[in-house]
């Protein structure tokens, strides 16, 4: 049957039932709507389905399932590979479904399926309160969520997934169902890690912890002085309190008034600072980098989601992303990494960092199927320019920059800071008795392998 047969009537179909709004090629708003944050990826599906409930979504999978359509889950829409839209298939788009309400007392927030950590942090910021989040605030909750969710302040509270109290999914065959320590365990465990194999997330509650103060910072050097950087900071993390996370990274200058202008525009080597406390004590903590006299110093308290929007990237660039876990970061590894920003685009929005992981991140490991939550350091290649004819600087960039730091890797991945790089790194993401867990739990649920565009595990046999 081919795509016109396939597709003939069903936008009116669809429509008759659904409270949200149907897309086809021919609508105005389709292109805007089928955009994510990756320009490399340019995919035309069939339909859109801008959902507004959780009946919306059953019925979206059902007119995909009568049609044989592939569907696409976008909320955030920041998966590298694109796995928030389809090529001829139906995109389930989240974004209409974005509230986020916060109980104080009970120190519990609820996110729809399409909330941003932007929705989530500034609903949770008047209470003081918070949850590990997306260092990118226009990030999708439920897809940082359930991949393990990396952030900020991660060596201080743990990852997203360890907050979760609970998820309430649709199936593939439109089913709703919570999952809970309590109800539906198994799905439970899956969850923290798996990501969308599953059901579409329609909403996620949190459990939320206090923060009454926190810094955020950024302090740049001339190239010249990045290894003597890299080695100070990263001394000063592993002597230092969890409550000091941020990152290492040569980036672009950035045209800020605290950045002198001949860095503005060139590489730089860069701190990044966030604190989970005053600007006291965080210039307490980092007074080891402060004694190298940075040329460019910015450091201040300021509300968390302010600190978590403070260095969003632009959406529009052609991405490429990497990473590493690694055991250990001896000299030879932060040489090698030195020597690997001259390698990058610049000027561009890309990013040569070393993200410090430990704390929380290993202390809190309660099972869930994410095998990297040990390693110390995570090297992340996170490339962003304007052009296609930068294309093959960028991605060759980010694929030496892990070649380089093979011999010190762990060998695990956390998924969601790469894209689609093998059934290897898949399993790698997991571990091979995690990979064949969720397998099992994939059979039950989505036995048809119909939520198979991001990191897919496919259902045991």
């Amino acid at each position: 049957m081919g795509e016109a047969e396939l597709l003939d009537g069903a936008a009116e179909e669809l429509r008759r039932d659904f409270s949200g709004k149907v897309l086809d090629r021919e609508d105005s708003g389709y292109d805007e709507a089928r955009s994510v944050f990756n320009a490399m990826i340019d995919r035309r599906p069939a339909l859109i389905a801008q959902s507004e409930s959780a009946a919306d979504v059953a019925a979206a999978l059902a007119l995909a399932r009568d049609r044989g359509l592939d569907v696409a889950v976008r909320s955030g829409g920041h998966s590298v590979a694109g796995a928030g839209v389809s090529e001829g298939g139906l995109v389930i788009d989240m974004r209409r479904m974005n509230d986020v309400s916060v109980d104080p007392e009970a120190r519990i927030a609820t996110a729809a399926g399409g909330a941003t950590w932007s929705d989530f942090d500034r609903a949770t910021q008047p209470h003081g309160l918070m949850s590990t989040g997306g260092r990118v605030s226009t990030t999708g909750v439920a897809g940082l969520t359930l991949g393990g969710g990396s952030g900020w302040l991660e060596r201080r509270f743990g990852l997203a997934c360890d907050a979760l109290e609970s998820v309430t999914l649709v199936t593939a065959d439109g089913e709703i169902v919570t999952a809970s320590e309590d109800e539906n365990p198994e799905l439970f465990w899956a969850l923290h890690g798996g990501g969308g194999n599953f059901g579409v997330a329609t909403e996620l509650r949190f459990r939320l912890s206090p923060l009454p103060a926190a810094t955020f910072g950024l302090l740049v050097w001339p190239p010249d002085r990045g290894l003597e950087v890299a080695h100070r900071y990263r001394d000063l993390i592993e002597g230092g309190p969890k409550e000091l996370g941020g990152g290492l990274a040569y980036i672009t200058g950035p045209p800020e008034e605290f950045v002198p202008e001949q860095l503005q525009g060139r590489l730089v080597a860069a701190a990044i600072v966030v604190y989970a406390g005053p600007e006291e004590e965080a210039r307490e903590a980092i007074a080891p980098l402060l004694e190298l006299r940075p040329e460019g110093e910015m450091l201040a308290e300021m509300p968390y989601a302010e600190i978590q929007c403070a260095i969003d990237d632009p959406p529009g660039l052609r991405n490429y992303w990497s990473a590493e876990h690694l055991a250990s970061l001896p000299d030879e590894a932060l040489e090698l990494w030195n020597q690997r920003a001259a390698d990058m685009i610049v000027p561009s929005a890309s990013q040569h960092i070393l993200f410090p992981a430990g704390g929380a991140v290993g202390d809190e490991d309660r099972g869930w199927p994410l095998p990297w939550r040990d390693a110390p350091w995570v090297v992340h290649p996170f490339g962003l320019w304007d052009t296609a004819d930068q294309d093959e600087q960028g991605i060759a960039w980010a694929r030496a920059v892990c070649a380089d730091m093979k011999p010190f890797a762990t060998g695990d991945l956390y998924l969601n800071f790469v894209g689609n790089e093998g059934e290897d790194r898949l399993v790698a993401g997991y571990g091979r008795e995690n990979y064949d867990r969720l397998a099992a739990v994939k059979a039950e649920y989505d036995p048809g392998n119909v939520f198979n565009l991001h990191h897919n595990i496919k259902p045991a046999r």
